[in-house]
């Protein structure tokens, strides 16, 4: 007898379905909606103990299942976070097509017992924290290039004025989260070392090293073939019969991978390996997307390759 879960969460309520599969049966147990607060979340996990689930699954909302997912860890429960794109494909295979909070924690607690998906390691509180002064960072980025945008359009002197205060404040904000984010990589020796490693490659800059490290911590440990996978630069075939399509790529980790295509745009410049791969595949005549995203792929191998042997950067490298 196994049990399975599917927890859909809300900004003020969850609602959750569990399964028992028994006999080759299919019953369920509970459906239930509670408010979403802290001792909501105990007593909703006291209960998942009890029945000793093998598997819950929860959507990514935007970090709205934080407090859930933390409260599920913290009791020692299965507790895997997944893409709710994936999920939404699963329903309209069961010939789901309707969507209500209810029907999607039944539908969660179906993929837990069919797909099965495995546990994966949740960043701890440091980390998580960093990915959001990350993010933080990113949304200051994008307010400067809109304020510059503006400045360069502006014509009276008020306007211009307020404009300049605006990209003064931001880029102090910047610099701010900047210092933070050192000072935490800086006490933390493990990823210092990184940090230390992957800058040691042309056009790998600060900032995206502290992306590679702290959103994706599985470099350095996993084949070239994941990696690639999990930054989205693998390409995947689109053949049926004798069609065969273009390579594309899909999925991934997107802030991941905007940071890594920064790097290779630079890399193309300064980096000697990469700018000849680059200028090989151009003069084959492949297109320039191509040509980035291949020259993306062999860049994130160099980088996995240095963290996996802990030997900084050397021109002969090559993944």
């Amino acid at each position: 007898m196994a049990h399975y879960a599917g927890v859909d969460v809300s900004k003020d309520w969850l609602d959750a379905h569990v399964l028992e599969e028994a006999a080759e049966q299919l019953r369920e147990v509970a459906a239930e909606r509670i408010p979403y607060t802290t001792q909501d979340c105990q007593a909703l996990a006291q209960k998942l103990a009890k029945l000793q689930v093998q598997r819950i699954v929860i959507e990514a909302s935007g970090g709205y299942e934080r407090l859930l997912v933390g409260t599920l860890i913290a009791a020692g429960l299965p507790v895997v976070v997944v893409n709710p794109r994936q999920v939404r494909d699963f329903a309209k295979a069961l010939g789901l097509l309707a969507k209500t909070d209810m029907l999607d924690a039944y539908v969660l607690a179906r993929f837990a017992q069919v797909v099965k998906p495995p546990e994966r390691k949740i960043p701890d509180e440091q980390t998580q924290n960093l990915r959001d002064l990350l993010n933080r960072r990113a949304q200051l980025i994008e307010m400067r290039t809109m304020e510059t945008n503006r400045l360069k359009q502006a014509t009276t002197t008020r306007v211009i004025k307020d404009l300049k205060s605006s990209l003064e404040f931001i880029e102090k904000r910047i610099k701010k989260i900047d210092d933070e984010l050192d000072e935490h990589i800086r006490n933390t020796p493990a990823w210092q070392e990184k940090v230390d490693l992957l800058k040691t490659v042309p056009s790998i800059g600060p900032q995206t090293a502290r992306v590679l490290v702290l959103d994706l911590p599985e470099l350095g440990t996993c084949s070239r073939q994941k990696s690639a996978a999990l930054v989205g630069v693998a390409p995947l075939n689109c053949d049926s019969g004798q069609f065969r399509g273009d390579r594309v790529i899909s999925g991934g980790r997107k802030v991941v991978r905007c940071a890594l295509y920064m790097a290779t745009l630079s890399a193309i410049r300064c980096n000697d390996v990469i700018r000849a791969h680059y200028q090989k595949l151009r003069s084959a005549g492949k297109p320039f997307k191509v040509a980035m995203v291949a020259c993306m792929h062999k860049l994130l191998n160099i980088l996995n390759a240095i963290l996996r042997t802990k030997q900084p950067w050397q021109p002969a490298i090559t993944a």
